[in-house]
């Protein structure tokens, strides 16, 4: 930049990110570096709204102030250029957050072509996720991905703090844990293989040597559903401990609930503002709601089902809407649940399982439930299934060598940053989503 440009390091002119200039409200000379947001011309002042990764800051530039050339250049800068500005920082209460540098110096690091998404051109939300390599660069998209990203560092404290280790797991499987329908099928050496829809099986194994283990990875579903809470591919939160019935299992869960929201309140309000959000963190313990008075509320509301069916969506979806707070469905019939889960001994068609769903239509957020601790009632079930007791060969075996009760869950990270955020649609709680028909970009 002419005159002296943005050093590291110094005082004068130091390279700052523009959360740093936030922070400071006023000083004679800072450097900031980003984006190119937005621009305007009002009489002989330009602004334009630069962004980095820390946030958004106003810079101006007044005809008969600033130097000429930088006036000029900041007329003619395309939108999403990448710039560095050096200037005065100062507040000023009709700025954008209320501070605003007044530019000295402008330089164009790399200029951009016309922007492509403009309000002319954009005719669908189609057309967005077409362009999401682009679309992502959004005031909505970014707080979105900062949410999702606050909610996994809220998990990793939760569970550390608790004394859970975090493992990882294949994503090449040989076998089922949530339904063969819908499982990708992929061709290893010339052997089958599945994408891997769930980490559960793997997590159980690690309950011998480690007692209380998480994880945070992909998982792949084959479903054919095309809904605003259903992907493809998507990340899930899933937890196991031994030791642990579904009482506790629910207590895990509804208190990893609390603790990201408070995370969430308390370090991404500017976030939740940006998506118009009013969040507020909800009262535990969360309500149980059994799986019979879900049916008897979707019959009142004409949507009714039979016992044993899963939740149908529309009725999940009305018994939700029904609610302020995120609640537990509990008592799931068996032919509704994975062959693993456990019954009660005076219900022995119905599991010791639970869905964790989300109020005001938003829906499921997590399934758990306590597993089939021995080896034979688990042999047992998985033959009254019809299921190839070879695949769960290993899964079988674990149940001979001391395995104690225990409990676990799996909670999508998509779903649970929908919520968070707001989203009408799970693809906004992703970056690159993947759907039944997009695989691009």
């Amino acid at each position: 930049m002419a005159g002296g440009g943005a050093s590291e390091t110094g005082s004068p002119g130091r390279l700052l990110s523009v959360a740093e200039v936030l922070a400071r409200r006023s000083a004679p000379d800072v450097s900031v570096r980003g984006w190119v947001s937005a621009k305007a011309g009002v009489g002989g002042i330009v602004f334009i709204v630069l962004r980095d990764g820390t946030g958004y800051l106003q810079v101006s530039a007044k005809k008969g102030t600033a130097p000429s050339e930088v006036v000029a250049a900041m007329k003619g800068v395309p939108r999403e250029s990448v710039v560095a500005v050096r200037g005065a920082a100062r507040e000023d209460k009709r700025a954008p957050r209320g501070v605003e540098v007044a530019a000295q110096e402008f330089q164009v690091i790399s200029k951009a072509e016309p922007w492509p998404i403009t309000k002319t051109a954009v005719k669908s939300a189609s057309y967005l996720y077409d362009m999401r390599h682009l679309s992502i660069r959004g005031r909505k998209a970014v707080a979105t991905m900062k949410v999702r990203a606050e909610i996994i560092g809220a998990a990793s404290d939760y569970f550390r703090e608790r004394g859970f280790t975090l493992i990882s797991a294949p994503s090449f499987v040989q076998a089922a844990v949530e339904g063969g329908s819908t499982l990708f099928e992929v061709e290893y050496f010339g052997k089958k293989a599945y994408l891997s829809q769930s980490a559960q099986f793997y997590e159980e194994a690690a309950l011998a040597g480690l007692e209380k283990v998480w994880i945070c990875q992909p998982a792949f579903r084959a479903e054919k559903s095309r809904t605003a809470k259903h992907l493809t591919e998507f990340w899930m939160i899933e937890a196991e401990q031994a030791f642990a019935d579904q009482e506790a299992n629910m207590r895990l869960q509804e208190g990893f609930l609390a603790f990201a929201v408070d995370r969430i309140l308390e370090r991404r309000s500017d976030e939740l503002a940006i998506l118009g959000r009013k969040l507020s963190r909800p009262d535990l313990p969360l309500e149980r709601v059994s799986y019979d008075k879900v049916r008897e509320l979707a019959e009142s509301k004409g949507l009714p089902f039979e016992w044993g069916e899963d939740i149908p969506a529309e009725a999940e979806r009305e018994v939700s809407m029904s609610k302020s707070a995120p609640f537990f469905v509990t008592d799931f019939p068996l032919s509704a649940r994975s062959f693993y889960h456990m019954t009660y001994e005076d219900r022995p068609y119905v599991t010791r399982s639970a869905d964790l769903i989300a109020p005001e239509g938003f829906g499921e957020l997590a399934t758990g439930g306590q597993r089939i601790a021995e080896y034979y009632p688990l042999l047992q079930r998985i033959k009254s299934q019809d299921l190839p007791a070879e695949a769960f060969s290993w899964y079988l075996d674990l149940r001979k060598f001391g395995m104690p009760y225990h409990s676990g869950f799996g909670m999508g990270v998509e779903r649970l940053t929908r919520w968070v955020g707001g989203l009408k649609n799970i693809r906004s709680a992703s970056l690159f989503p993947r759907t039944t028909t997009r695989v691009s970009p």
